[in-house]
C-alpha cells in the first residue's frame, strides 16, 4: 500500500477502471475506489469484470501500482482525485447529482490545500462550478489557489479505450488557470494532446458530441419508417442521397442507444431554449423496436406462439455492454405480443442460447445488434438451415448487404452481396457501423 498514491479514481466502471489502469501503466501509483464488491473481487483476482480490448493485458502488468478500496474517503490519500461516477437523468428531465454529492460529502472532512478534483463523467453545464462552490461553501477553500477543480470529459468510444486514450485531444476545463494546469499535468501522463478551455465549454463539448451522434442516427431511423410507409427501400434511398454527392452523408439505420447517447440529451434539455427538440430525437430512436415489431405483425400476422430469435443484447457491436440497450425493449415488446422469444449474443455474460438454438425453427430472426459474428455468410447459412422455411429476417443494419429491412431468408441469401453499392458515409456490409 502506497502511503500517498499519485492519483485516485473513484468509480471503477467502464470509464474509471480503464483510466485507472492507464494511469498505473504510465508509472503512477493509483488507488481505485468502488462500492461494487463483486467488481472489486474480480479485479483483486486479476480478472477484468467486463470486456475492454487490451485491458486484461494492462491489468496483468500493472501489479502493485493499483490499490483498491471500497471507501471513497480513502481517495484523499492521493493529491489528484478523479471522479468517474454515474450521472443519470431523472425521468422528469432533471440531472441526478446524488452520487457526486455523496462522494464529495465523504471527501470533505479529509481534503486539504493542494488537492485537485477532476470530474471525468459526463455532467450538465454548470456542474464543475457547482462542485467548486460546494467545496468553498462547506470547507472555505479558494478554488484555483487552495484546491483545484476541473472537468476533463471522457470521450472515448466503447471498446476503443487503449486505442484512443493517447490520441484523442484531452479537453481540460479548469476553474481558474491553476486548476487547468493541475489537470493538464496529470492527464499529460497519458500522452494525449491537452486542450485547455473553460469548465462550461468542456461540459458543452462533451454533451453535444453525444447529442450530435444521437441526432445524426435518428435521421436514418425516421427515414426507415417513412420508407416503410411509402413502400420504398431505405438503403436505396440512402444510396441516392450519398452517391457522388458532396452534401450527402446520410448514415444507415439501426438501434441507437447505450448509456451515453440515450441519456445525455437530457443534460441540454433540462434548461433548453428549444424544449422538446431533443426529446423528439429521443422518441425517434426509442421507437425503432416498436417499428420492427409492427413490421413483423404486418407480414406475419399475430405473433402469439410464433418463435422470434433476437440476435444481440449489447447496445453496440463487438462489446458486452448491455446498459440501456434497446434489445431489451425489443424483447419486452415481443413478449407482450405473446411471441416465444429466443436470444443469442456471443459477447454478453447474461444467460442466452447458442446461435443454432436461438434460430432453430424460428418464424422470424431480428438483428438487434450488428455484431461482426452475425454479419457473415456462415451465420446467414446457419439461419437459413435452422429457421422455418420462408422465415422472416429483420435486418435494419444491412449486415449481409441484402439491402432489405424485412425479407424472407431465401431472399436475403439471394441478395446478399448483390445489393447496390454501400452508401457513402455508411459502413459496408460486414463492417458494423459504430453507434
Amino acid at each position: 500500500m502506497s502511503p500517498s498514491p499519485d492519483v485516485a479514481v473513484i468509480g471503477l466502471g467502464r470509464v474509471g477502471l480503464p483510466l485507472a489502469l492507464a494511469f498505473a501503466d504510465a508509472g503512477l501509483s493509483v488507488i481505485g475506489v468502488d462500492n461494487a464488491t463483486e467488481h472489486l473481487a474480480a479485479i483483486r483476482a486479476g480478472r477484468m469484470p467486463f470486456d475492454e480490448p487490451g485491458a486484461q493485458a494492462v491489468l496483468d502488468r500493472v501489479g502493485g501500482r493499483l490499490e483498491l478500496s471500497e471507501r471513497a474517503a480513502d481517495a484523499h490519500r492521493a493529491r489528484h482525485i478523479v471522479l468517474t461516477l454515474g450521472t443519470p437523468a431523472m425521468s422528469h428531465i432533471e440531472i441526478d447529482l446524488r452520487d457526486i454529492r455523496s462522494v464529495l460529502d465523504d471527501l470533505l472532512p479529509h481534503l486539504h490545500e493542494g488537492h485537485a478534483i477532476h470530474l471525468r463523467s459526463t455532467i450538465a453545464p454548470g456542474t464543475t462550478d457547482f462542485v467548486a462552490g460546494y467545496l468553498a461553501k462547506h470547507r472555505g477553500f479558494a478554488v484555483g489557489s487552495d484546491v483545484f477543480v476541473a472537468h476533463v470529459p471522457e470521450r472515448i468510444a466503447a471498446g476503443r479505450f487503449f486505442e484512443e486514450i493517447s490520441t484523442l485531444p484531452c479537453i481540460v476545463g479548469g476553474v481558474g488557470e491553476r486548476s487547468g494546469e493541475e489537470a493538464g499535468a496529470l492527464f499529460a501522463h497519458l500522452r494525449a494532446p491537452i486542450v485547455q478551455t473553460t469548465p462550461v465549454q468542456a461540459e458543452l463539448a462533451k454533451i453535444w458530441t453525444n447529442i450530435l451522434r444521437y441526432a445524426t442516427f435518428a435521421l436514418p431511423n425516421l427515414m426507415m419508417m417513412d420508407c416503410e410507409q411509402y413502400d420504398a427501400n431505405v438503403f436505396e434511398v440512402v444510396d441516392l442521397i450519398n452517391r457522388d454527392y458532396p452534401r450527402g452523408g446520410m448514415r444507415l439505420p439501426g438501434f441507437t442507444a447505450g448509456t451515453c447517447l440515450r441519456k445525455d440529451f437530457a443534460f441540454s434539455e433540462e434548461r433548453s431554449n428549444a424544449p422538446g427538440m431533443l426529446l423528439a430525437v429521443s422518441r425517434v430512436n426509442e421507437s425503432v423496436p416498436l417499428f420492427l415489431v409492427q413490421g413483423l405483425k404486418r407480414r406475419l400476422g399475430a405473433l402469439d406462439g410464433r418463435k422470434v430469435a433476437v440476435l444481440g443484447l449489447a447496445f453496440k457491436a463487438g462489446t458486452d455492454d448491455e446498459r440501456d440497450s434497446l434489445s431489451h425493449k425489443l424483447i419486452r415488446l415481443l413478449e407482450r405480443e405473446l411471441a416465444d422469444v429466443a436470444v443469442h449474443d456471443p459477447h454478453v455474460t447474461s444467460p442466452n442460447q447458442s446461435l443454432a438454438e436461438a434460430v432453430q425453427d424460428a418464424d422470424a430472426v431480428l438483428m438487434a445488434t450488428n455484431h461482426p459474428e452475425f454479419c457473415t455468410p456462415a451465420a446467414l447459412e446457419l439461419i437459413a438451415q435452422g429457421a422455418r422455411p420462408g422465415a422472416l429476417v429483420v435486418d435494419p443494419w444491412n449486415c449481409w448487404g441484402a439491402a432489405q429491412v424485412f425479407a424472407h431468408v431465401d431472399e436475403v441469401q439471394a441478395l446478399a452481396g448483390g445489393a447496390p453499392g454501400a452508401p457513402a458515409a455508411a459502413a459496408p456490409a460486414g463492417e458494423p457501423e459504430a453507434r
